[in-house]
């Protein structure tokens, strides 16, 4: 099926799938294509496929969705694309159902047993859940909160190149959120732990699922409020304070990233203040 034909819908199911159902096949840290499409009918996928299982994801076009993996890719004819380059690519990319794909095959192959008693689990009949018949508890997909902010000061926002990945771009300060923290709380405290920067005036913008592996990321805007750039070394490289037009390269627009920067140089370029 092709990109611009997938018109997904998640949902769960604890059948097992049938011919002519599609299949999201995975290989190692990517998804595997054939004839340049990302779901593969049941019948056509790779031999080796299913051997650890298939997982329930939704439905495309009224035909049931499933997710499996495969050790290695069948062949030449194949192209395994890796998951963060598929997210980082033009906006037609399926990302939902593409991280929803990876995310619930992680907890698959993390929840084969029962994290309290070490029993077998199931699927769960009703929602999507392994089921541990002997403590009668669900384990449920995992979801890390992180939050990611854009600090601005008077015309001029802030940004940091990453001391751990290497990448080209320049990006925003962000972090995972702490038990009994709240969001506006873990933005307050990444921010002055990664820079030595107090913020203020701390309000939400949009979130986006970052499945590497279980991330769900809340995005901010933030205001300078006092205090000099002091990098924390192991996990940013450097940092500026710039503006609208005169920024190094930043990522796209299919990143929650790439979005709030954007929105926060149409902001200042247009002399707008937020209240």
């Amino acid at each position: 099926m092709a990109t611009s034909t997938i018109h997904w819908s998640p949902g769960w199911t604890t059948k097992a799938p049938e011919r002519g159902d599609l299949v999201l096949v995975l290989s190692g840290g990517g998804i595997l294509k054939l004839a340049d499409d990302w779901l593969q009918p049941l019948e056509a996928v790779p031999e080796n496929a299913g051997n650890t299982g298939f997982v329930s994801l939704g439905s495309a076009g009224g035909r049931p969705v499933f997710v499996t993996e495969v050790p290695e890719p069948p062949g030449a004819e194949s192209d395994v694309v890796p998951l963060r380059d598929a997210l980082l690519a033009a906006s037609d990319v399926p990302a939902a159902m593409l991280s929803t794909g990876f995310q619930v095959w992680q907890w698959f192959r993390d929840h084969q047993y029962c994290g309290r008693c070490g029993g077998s689990t199931g699927f769960h009949r009703r929602e999507r859940a392994k089921w541990c018949n002997r403590c009668n508890i669900p384990w449920y997909p995992r979801l890390a909160p992180c939050v990611i902010v854009v600090i601005r000061k008077q015309d001029r926002y802030l940004l940091a190149k990453s001391s751990r990945v290497q990448r080209h771009f320049y990006s925003l300060i962000a972090g995972f959120v702490e038990p009994g923290e709240s969001l506006e709380a873990a933005v307050a405290r990444e921010v002055k732990e990664e820079t030595g920067l107090d913020v203020t005036n701390i309000q939400y913008q949009a979130s986006q699922p970052w499945p590497f592996p279980h991330q769900l990321m809340a995005g901010f805007f933030a205001d300078y409020a006092g205090g000099e750039l002091v990098l924390q070394e192991d996990e940013l490289a450097d940092a500026g304070w710039f503006l609208p037009g005169s920024r190094p390269p930043v990522p796209p627009d299919t990143t929650i990233s790439g979005r709030l920067i954007r929105d926060m140089e149409r902001m200042i370029a247009s002399g707008g203040n937020r209240t």
